[in-house]
């Protein structure tokens, strides 16, 4: 029997690697290496898929695809389990020290345990208790990055990954939808989305939740807008400031060639700030954007516009 395979569309939604990425790694680095069906599409053997999991996992953790993607599949799982903390240019806060700390780790035991009814009381509980802006700052942030630590050392599944990151949605959509709404002449005016290939989204939704907190008035398109889309609904919503975030894994390249693009676009009047885990943000942010280092900048950077 043949051993079962998996597209490139279902490679990219398993290890949050796009299409394009794996295509230019092919041509590049000589990996992945994959079959073709009957219809003469890619496709992936799960050897090579447990692989580029692997890799997401370091790349997220701050290595280059350039060194990883051509080691061999043990001596990847070895560096994985070895590797230091991953750098955190937009997580916003380290997991705090006392009372909420070990709460973290209870959230991470029902992550693990599968009981996610159990984790969305007790994080609901935790907002409640809290308030919106502390629960961001001192669990949302934190809890992410020890379940993508967790995730990046092969101590969590993808999946188990996947369904903390939708309770975390839920409880943050659902606190959100209870804010107080803003008055209609409120400003700054925001867009928030992420271009195509960028599939992560939490970061973009705590985002907005302390925008809002702040008095912005917010309009997410969600994920993946084509950059001309952004420019018309820049247009269409009159925003006064574009928000885009950014995973560790997006390739440099576009980024920066898309928010060169995306800029020159824009009337010189609306802002655009950026904000996440692509190293390139802070390394070459383009002429005329703001790159935001941690989430807790977004204070500061909506104080300075207010000023202006």
């Amino acid at each position: 029997m043949k051993p079962p395979t998996l597209s490139i569309a279902a490679v990219e939604r398993d290890t949050g690697l796009s299409k394009d990425t794996l295509r230019v790694w092919e041509r590049r680095y000589g990996f992945p290496l994959p079959q073709r069906d009957a219809q003469g599409e890619r496709s992936y053997p799960l050897d090579q898929v447990e692989k580029l999991r692997i890799v997401r996992r370091l790349m997220d953790g701050g290595h280059r695809p350039g060194r990883v993607v051509g080691m061999p599949i043990d001596e990847l799982r070895r560096l994985s389990e070895s590797s230091p903390e991953p750098v955190r240019t937009g997580g916003g806060a380290e997991p705090p020290a006392g009372a909420v700390a070990p709460a973290l780790i209870q959230y991470l035991e029902l992550v693990r345990a599968h009981d996610l009814v159990a984790l969305r009381r007790l994080l609901t509980q935790a907002q409640l208790s809290l308030g919106l802006s502390r629960f961001v700052v001192e669990v949302v942030v934190p809890l992410n990055t020890l379940v993508g630590d967790a995730w990046m050392r092969g101590q969590l599944e993808i999946f188990e990954e996947h369904a903390c990151s939708e309770v975390l949605h839920g409880v943050m959509r659902q606190a959100l939808y209870l804010l107080p709404q803003p008055p209609a002449d409120a400003r700054p005016n925001v867009l928030l989305t992420t271009f195509p290939g960028e599939p992560h989204g939490l970061g973009l939704l705590l985002a907005e939740v302390l925008l809002a907190l702040d008095g912005a008035h917010c309009t997410s398109l969600g994920l993946q807008t084509p950059l001309w889309d952004t420019v018309l609904a820049a247009q269409a919503f009159e925003a006064d400031v574009v928000v885009l975030a950014f995973s560790g894994a997006t390739n440099p390249q576009q980024v920066t060639d898309s928010l060169v693009e995306l800029r020159a676009k824009l009337p010189a009047a609306v802002e655009v700030w950026v904000g996440g885990a692509a190293p390139v943000l802070h390394r070459r942010t383009p002429a005329g954007i703001t790159a935001l280092a941690t989430l807790g900048d977004l204070q500061g950077a909506m104080q300075r516009w207010r000023a202006r």
